[in-house]
């Protein structure tokens, strides 16, 4: 919720949806490395560049979600993230035009999904799949490869996590 009666507007400039640049920021990084990692990288295993003891590079293709859920569901769920990820921004949008510009942690944590949500959401309208080149790993486990949209995803559901604990802490209500 925010702080606002439902009769009282906030001016764009006032309103949270002024950390919308975040999300233009996340969706230029990530689509940015994205497309250098495919105009440079052989795809596939075998063409990893090992960078670091528990980190490689590694071109790889995602048909499903996180963790590759629902990856060979046949090409109709390409569709359902597709409308997940559409209602998640306008909505985020929506708490964000509610929300005053001053509730940094709240706007910029709804950013960072935005930005991230677009930069997959982009993949899976042009390519059919979202680019992931990540791969972190402990001897032989290897973590499932990702992006920057996915880190960003993960990095402002953490923040909205952080800040639910926060306006408890304050006894204030929550940013949404």
């Amino acid at each position: 919720m925010t702080d606002l009666s439902p009769k009282q507007k906030l001016s764009w400039k006032d309103s949270g949806v002024r950390w919308l640049w975040l999300a233009a920021l996340v969706y230029l990084v990530d689509i940015g490395s994205k497309l250098l990692v495919m105009n440079t990288m052989e795809y596939g295993w075998p063409n990893r560049i090992e960078l670091l003891p528990f980190f490689n590079l590694l071109y790889v293709h995602n048909y499903g979600a996180a963790f590759s859920f629902l990856s060979d569901a046949g090409g109709w769920q390409r569709w359902l993230f597709t409308a997940i990820a559409l209602g998640v921004c306008s909505l985020l949008v929506f708490w964000m035009r509610r929300a005053p510009a001053s509730h940094k942690l709240a706007n910029s944590a709804y950013a960072l999904i935005i930005g991230g949500a677009l930069g997959n959401l982009s993949d899976r309208l042009y390519h059919g799949f979202v680019v992931d080149f990540l791969d972190f790993y402990v001897g032989k486990h290897h973590w499932p490869a990702f992006n920057i949209a996915d880190m960003a995803i993960c990095l402002g559901a953490g923040l909205i996590i952080l800040e639910g604990f926060l306006a408890d802490k304050k006894k204030q209500p929550a940013n949404h």
